[in-house]
């Protein structure tokens, strides 16, 4: 087995076990390439299914590109596909920078259907290389009764012992790619030939590293407007890979401040 025979066989028994421990469980779909990768894993491990509903959070401000996306591979894939559209701004805390509020509403929206639900597990596609307040994450991941999540107190996980027991009002988030790097993403997009949102493709030298909503995501200089350019490109760039998200861009804690209170 190569590299990325090895981290695929880990990614599909996560969520093998996942499907064992949990009855009532969704998995987020951002539209994002990890995402993307996330639910080809899933169609591996289930026999070319999905087995359980998809979740998207909807802000009303994601590109064209990424609703046509969401349109063609829900139908393509036959997902059992569940869009919930986010609560208006007005109902976050202003007191918030502007890019983390506005970031804020998937959270809520999140956090309603967990409780509409009552969803035992959250299948998320986050990679610990992404960001330094995911390096703290485990695989299994418990939330608290209003989904926040205590960075300082993460449970073991030796040899792949997971954490699956649930308190009244919690659940439990699942990181299937936790263990991937951006580079393995995109050699397994290649190997694979996963679709994409065009927009991670560079058009008029930018493209984007990381897709969120239009008015809080910037692209990045790039010519790389294949998936081997892509690679070519991350095996030398000091770029960071969320560099053009905002919000981490507003206060040093936005990311970490987001994820405590329950953000993806």
């Amino acid at each position: 087995m190569d590299h990325l025979d090895c981290i695929e066989a880990h990614s599909i028994y996560i969520l093998r076990e996942a499907f064992n421990k949990f009855n009532r469980l969704v998995m987020l779909w951002s539209l994002g390439k990890d995402s993307n990768v996330m639910l080809w894993l899933a169609k591996k491990a289930f026999f070319g299914h999905v087995p359980c509903p998809v979740l998207f959070c909807d802000t009303g401000k994601k590109f064209p590109e990424m609703y046509s996306f969401q349109k063609k591979y829900t139908r393509e894939w036959d997902l059992d596909f569940i869009r919930r559209e986010c609560p208006p701004i007005e109902e976050i805390d202003p007191a918030l920078p502007p890019s983390v509020r506005s970031a804020s509403r998937k959270t809520e929206a999140l956090k309603r259907l967990i409780d509409e639900l009552e969803l035992q597990a959250v299948v998320v596609g986050i990679r610990r290389d992404e960001e330094s307040t995911r390096a703290k994450e485990r695989v299994f991941s418990p939330r608290g009764e209003n989904a926040e999540w205590d960075f300082r107190d993460q449970p073991p996980e030796f040899w792949d012992h997971f954490r699956t027991e649930l308190l009244p009002g919690t659940h439990i988030r699942i990181h299937p790619l936790l263990h991937w790097t951006e580079l393995d993403v995109w050699l397994y997009i290649q190997r694979e030939s996963i679709p994409l949102v065009p927009l991670y493709f560079a058009r008029d030298g930018k493209r984007y590293r990381s897709l969120g909503d239009m008015d809080i995501t910037k692209p990045v200089n790039s010519k790389a407007d294949t998936v081997e350019k892509i690679i070519t490109e991350l095996l030398t760039t000091k770029v960071a890979e969320r560099t053009g998200r905002m919000m981490d861009h507003e206060t040093e804690d936005a990311f970490e401040m987001l994820r405590s209170v329950g953000y993806m």
